[in-house]
């Protein structure tokens, strides 16, 4: 790893990794076509998929990981995300958990999560997933609508997106989340309803629901759509909470639900600025330690990834978060949260005084935007509704 001192401004204070739970992320950068909303490091997929390859190169990866700083943590959840991980087949996957528990502790119940496109549901891949281990899947539905879904250059249909899901159950899967996007191009409030009734009659245990945004870099970006506004999609937003609310699904992040007891550990571990190691080509992690807390990202093109994995050169970025930006980025991650995070948690996760976090929230607090009570720090319901405004004036300090 990198000098700490080679990084610019502030201190690099050391934590005690053991306290701080441990995640695993494994990128899997393949599509089979680019979504023009996309903006993460996925890939179209041209002639035939190297599994192995790829499986080898994250075991790889992971052994050079482990060599230059050894894990000794339960690894609590797995999330392999893309691009389309469903794209693998099962004995792939197989290989690539048994290397995994060959090299980490993986907690006796564990959280493996696997995203996977309702394009490229496969019965005997499904069944191979679950046999591997996986336990949890997330299903990239987006829209029940087939006008709406060849506007976000989806490649499956809405007859797709429900056999997905009785494919899930029938191969053993009952937790699984479905991915859905309101605020669509052209979309009515009366077709976002729709879109979050059909989802709700498959009985997922966790709901992402997003607001369609224009990233920079995508096709959306160069040829923009037209959006319902602002106002329109508040009116979808607050639609959909009465609507989940009364079917028992609980808000316990910005954008996500849940049945009790099924929020997305992995996920909860990103808000609650646990530790993750990451794999694979652009995959981003975040570690803790006796030299600090370190950010770091791997080669994005999997060409350059599979070349470099197992070596050095698969660090494409390894930077210290320097303590003056470890309360921004604890407070970016766990103010999305509805329940407020401890202070104590807050102190062992940072390494920072928790007083000094309180004296620099009062501001907001006075404002009605953040709540500090029961030594646990939150946002306010005013606070979710304009924590882009929140996050701006804790950055402003």
């Amino acid at each position: 790893m990198p000098d700490p001192e080679t990084t610019s401004g502030g201190l690099n204070s050391p934590l005690a990794a053991a306290q701080i739970p441990l995640g695993l992320y494994l990128h899997f950068p393949w599509c089979v076509r680019k979504c023009p909303y996309c903006d993460f490091n996925s890939h179209s997929l041209r002639g035939d998929l190297d599994e192995r390859s790829y499986v080898a190169a994250l075991l790889r990866d992971l052994d050079w990981e482990l060599a230059q700083r050894p894990e000794d943590r339960e690894v609590r959840t797995i999330f392999m995300g893309g691009g389309t991980p469903s794209l693998f087949s099962g004995a792939a996957i197989t290989e690539l958990m048994d290397g995994l528990r060959a090299r980490l502790k993986l907690a006796a119940d564990a959280e493996i999560t696997m995203e996977a496109n309702p394009g490229t549901v496969d019965e005997a891949h499904f069944a191979g997933y679950r046999a591997a281990g996986v336990n949890r899947l997330s299903i990239g539905v987006q829209s029940f609508s087939t006008e709406k879904l060849k506007a976000l250059g989806r490649i499956h249909d809405p007859q797709d997106a429900r056999r997905a899901v009785r494919v899930a159950r029938g191969a053993g899967f009952e937790n699984f989340n479905l991915d859905l996007m309101f605020a669509l191009p052209g979309q009515s409030l009366a077709q976002a309803a729709e879109d979050l009734e059909a989802a709700l009659a498959l009985a997922p245990t966790h709901l992402s629901y997003y607001h369609l945004t224009i990233e920079p870099n995508t096709a959306f970006a160069q040829a923009p759509p037209v959006l319902p506004d602002e106002d329109a999609g508040a009116d979808m937003l607050d639609q959909a909470l009465a609507t989940l609310g009364a079917a028992g699904y609980q808000r316990y992040e910005v954008s996500a639900y849940a049945q009790p007891g099924r929020e997305a550990r992995h996920n909860l571990n990103y808000w609650q600025f646990g530790d993750y190691l990451a794999l694979g080509a652009g995959a981003h992690g975040k570690r803790s330690g006796a030299d600090g807390l370190w950010r770091s990202a791997r080669q994005r093109h999997p060409q350059k990834y599979l070349q470099t994995a197992g070596t050095a050169a698969v660090l494409q970025e390894n930077t210290a978060i320097l303590d003056e930006q470890r309360q921004f980025e604890y407070l970016m991650n766990s103010l999305r949260l509805s329940a407020a995070q401890t202070l104590a948690d807050y102190e062992t996760r940072t390494g920072l005084d928790a007083a000094v976090l309180q004296t620099d929230l009062a501001p907001l607090q006075a404002r009605g935007l953040i709540r500090i009570e029961n030594g646990a720090v939150g946002a306010t319901e005013l606070g979710h509704a304009h924590l882009n405004t929140v996050l701006g004036q804790v950055l402003a300090g």
